[in-house]
Order: C-alpha cells, then sequence, then structure tokens
C-alpha cells in the first residue's frame, strides 16, 4: 500500500495533467479504488485548498482518506519531539504539523510515503530544518519514501 503526500499528487497533476496522460490517471483511479493508493485526511485537505480540480478527481474514484487517530497522533507527537520541535516552533524549511501527521499515517498502516519534498543528501545541522523524506529515513521514524517518478517506475506499466 501507498500513501501520498499532497506534494506528489499536485505534482502529478501540474506534470502529467489527465487530459493529456488519460491512461496514467485511469491506473492511478484503480489503484485507489482497490485500495492501495490512499491519502490522509489531513494531505486530502492541503490538495483541496491548492488544487480543488485534483481533489475534485480523487473524489469520484473515490479514493480512501485515511482519518486522524489516537495512535496516528501521539506518533506525530514522538516524531516532533526527535526532530526537536517544541510547542509550534516549526523551522519554516523543514517539516510542518501536516507532514508529522502524514508520516506518522504512513507508518500507522506500514504503508510506502510517495512525497515530492527534497531529498537532502546531506541532513541539514538544525534538525527542524528536516523535510520528509528525511524524517522518513531516520531509524526511529523508518518508513519507506518514495518520489512521484519513483512510484509509477516501480509499478511497471505502460502508460500508451
Amino acid at each position: 500500500m501507498r500513501v501520498l503526500d499532497a506534494s506528489s499528487i499536485i505534482y502529478a497533476w501540474d506534470n502529467y495533467p489527465p487530459a493529456i496522460f488519460p491512461p496514467l490517471w485511469d491506473w492511478m483511479g484503480q489503484c485507489m479504488r482497490e485500495g492501495s493508493l490512499m491519502i490522509p485526511s489531513v494531505a486530502f485537505d492541503e490538495v483541496q485548498r491548492k488544487t480543488p480540480e485534483c481533489a475534485d478527481w480523487m473524489l469520484d474514484q473515490p479514493i480512501t482518506r485515511l482519518p486522524m487517530t489516537e495512535a496516528i497522533l501521539l506518533d506525530a507527537l514522538r516524531i516532533k519531539g526527535l526532530i526537536g520541535v517544541v510547542g509550534d516552533h516549526y523551522h519554516p524549511k523543514g517539516v510542518g504539523e501536516n507532514d508529522l501527521l502524514i508520516i506518522a499515517t504512513a507508518r500507522a498502516h506500514q504503508a510506502t510515503l510517495v512525497t515530492d519534498e527534497e531529498r537532502q543528501l546531506n541532513p541539514p545541522k538544525e534538525p527542524r530544518r528536516v523535510k520528509i523524506p528525511a524524517v522518513c529515513a531516520r531509524l526511529d521514524v523508518a518508513v519507506p519514501c518514495e518520489n512521484y517518478l519513483e512510484f509509477i517506475k516501480q509499478a511497471r506499466q505502460v502508460f500508451g
């Protein structure tokens, strides 16, 4: 199973528009209907705010929106402590509260997280500046993470 971050579905919508790449979107819709591709409710809300047409398309599939549970909230709080965020003092260039909820949702469902947030080859000196892939790669978080293009490649589907 894969869990979508808002960044990936918006990236796909902007770079592989359904009108130009219908077989790709047919396949993604099939993945959503089968339940192998889901989205955390907070990520869906973000997509709805930024790209309402994409959110409408997802609702038509329909995609499963994973709710926030107490276990997910507690795990997000644990991860927040691991990266040194105190209170609401997130670094503007690092993960935010929704990002931690999305990571914790992927962990709760033992899923791979599909995100197009920047990969940081060298960890930043300021731990609060980490992006989603760096948080996922921590041994004490351990969430498999891939970007949208990697997601498409691993599927080994032919879209033509």
